[in-house]
């Protein structure tokens, strides 16, 4: 039989084993037949054209290498009138400090990171339109979430972590935390809500 496309809600990730977690969880709370997760990838991705009616993505966008096509895939994918909602880390700005920003990149195993100028051209030129002011920035909240993941880990490091792992690597891990709270205090890096629709004759 035909699975009829689409369930009330669809979850897209590429990562099998969060998929997994995913579906145990939805059972759990008896929503087996209210979401229904799929293995895919942002830039390909498994929906027919003009399906969707709203996608929300929270900090993925930052691990494509190539953000103009899961953009392209997102335009393809929704309706006419549909809305685009997502969060991301990037720079401030197009071609950002390599200084700060060449660390963050390396660690995280990426050529550039988006920004807010980068997201709002790409979906203008794709048929979006901005809802208010298209853009949201919580520049701050950056800086907080990675001071809150550093103090954490130092705690739990201190608790006995390091006997479950490496000192090495818990010291790379808290130099890189350390360049993401920088880049956000020094205004280099930021975060933020998009959201945007996607024009009726689009």
């Amino acid at each position: 039989m035909e699975h009829p496309w689409p369930p009330p809600g669809g979850a897209l990730n590429l990562s099998e084993v969060e998929n997994q977690r995913h579906k145990e969880l939805n059972s759990a709370r008896a929503l087996t037949d209210r979401i229904e997760v799929v293995d895919g990838s942002f830039e390909d991705i498994p929906y027919p054209d003009d399906r969707v009616d709203v996608i929300w993505s929270q900090d993925a966008f930052l691990h494509s290498g190539n953000r103009v096509q899961v953009l392209e895939e997102i335009a393809r994918v929704l309706r006419p009138g549909g809305h685009l909602i997502f969060t991301d880390p990037m720079a401030v700005a197009d071609g950002g400090s390599t200084d700060v920003l060449q660390p963050i990149l390396d660690r995280i195993h990426l050529d550039d990171m988006g920004s807010p100028g980068f997201y709002t051209r790409e979906l203008n030129r794709l048929g979006f339109t901005a809802v208010d002011d298209g853009f949201e920035e919580h520049r701050q909240q950056l800086v907080n979430h990675y001071t809150r993941v550093l103090e954490e880990t130092k705690r739990q490091e201190a608790e006995g972590l390091a006997r479950k792992i490496s000192h090495d690597y818990l010291a790379q891990m808290k130099k890189g935390l350390g360049h993401w709270i920088d880049g956000g205090r020094e205004k280099h890096l930021t975060w933020g809500i998009f959201h945007f629709r996607l024009d009726a004759d689009g």
